[in-house]
């Protein structure tokens, strides 16, 4: 019996969007990752314009897309860094615009779309407000795209939003963009800066700063996503639990109630987007085990059609293989 795929971390974009950028882009104060961004991966040339017709299309052709792969749902959420660039005012403008467009979209499609809503973290108030209308139209969750202007969720001045998120039961789709200001200039050189590395390497700290701030135990139902098979983290959970160990016995952190292993397998799940490793995917599975493994094609940035085929010949079990595709984003987004 043929699976039901449901596509976790699929990209869009607005016009107004597309156009914000590139007149941010032209001023002086832009932040130096999103600047080589534009450089290279936004700037509009016969490679890159697929993938931005792709963005800008939640029509038919993406339905076609989709139905070339054997995908039967797509959760939409705006692509990286959506508005988080943006003065506070805009990135509201912006982020309300957006939810009305995907909203849409899914109406014009039932079915086939459901969405993740764009917030601006840079005005939390405006935040919450926009969760809790985006919860009324209907989102499945919350995409937010790493750092917001080098700030991070642990901050203080966040934690109305993941409050929010919590009471809502909105997951926050922890998506990667590139290094914040403070950490990018080693990243900057050989397109390190880029989803090769640069990408985990700033998402992945990001989820560790918000394990080791204890902010899951002041809000315990909070939940988290994270694509490409977790940013590494999986790999490094054994390392991590054993460092953190020693650095609680000389004083250099203080001691959490539990491990940061323990937090992290409580509050996240990984999709697979962009990652097409056997190895990769068993030692996932040896670590978080099947319920916390999601899939994501990561279209129109990859291919959904190389994700499918992947994970088709996934050497994992039937079971297995239809939480990954359908049951595990059905629990996790409500669908």
């Amino acid at each position: 019996m043929k699976n039901r795929i449901i596509a976790v971390e699929e990209a869009f974009i607005t016009p107004c969007i597309v156009a914000e950028w590139d007149n941010y882009l032209s001023k002086d104060d832009v932040e130096p990752g999103f600047r080589i961004m534009g450089q290279t991966y936004l700037k509009a040339t016969p490679s890159t314009k697929i993938v931005q017709d792709r963005l800008l299309n939640l029509g038919v052709e993406r339905i076609s897309d989709m139905d070339a792969a054997g995908i039967d749902l797509q959760i939409l959420s705006l692509c990286s860094p959506g508005v988080q660039v943006f003065e506070p005012a805009m990135g509201v403008r912006l982020a309300h615009q957006a939810n009305e467009i995907l909203s849409d979209a899914i109406k014009s499609f039932p079915g086939r779309f459901a969405g993740l809503a764009t917030i601006a973290p840079q005005d939390p108030k405006a935040a919450v407000k926009e969760l809790k209308r985006c919860k009324y139209l209907g989102m499945k969750g919350v995409i937010i795209n790493s750092h917001t202007m080098g700030e991070y969720l642990d901050s203080e001045k966040y934690f109305a939003i993941l409050e929010s998120s919590e009471s809502l039961k909105l997951p926050i789709y922890l998506h990667p963009r590139e290094p914040s200001p403070s950490m990018i200039a080693p990243y900057l050189n050989y397109g390190l800066y880029f989803a090769g590395w640069g990408f985990a390497a700033e998402t992945g700290l990001h989820a560790l700063r918000l394990i080791m701030s204890g902010v899951f135990d002041k809000l315990p139902n909070l939940k988290f996503i994270l694509g490409h098979l977790g940013e590494g983290i999986p790999y490094w959970l054994q390392r991590i639990d054993n460092r953190y160990k020693l650095q609680v016995s000389i004083g250099a952190v203080r001691q959490m109630k539990k491990l940061p292993s323990e937090y992290f397998r409580e509050h996240f799940v990984i999709t697979t987007s962009g990652m097409y490793s056997d190895a990769a995917l068993q030692l996932c599975l040896a670590e978080l085990g099947a319920d916390s493994i999601l899939f994501a094609a990561d279209y129109p940035h990859e291919s959904a059609q190389e994700a499918v085929a992947f994970m088709d010949s996934a050497p994992i079990s039937d079971e297995n293989r239809n939480k990954i595709y359908w049951k595990n984003s059905t629990r996790v987004f409500d669908l």
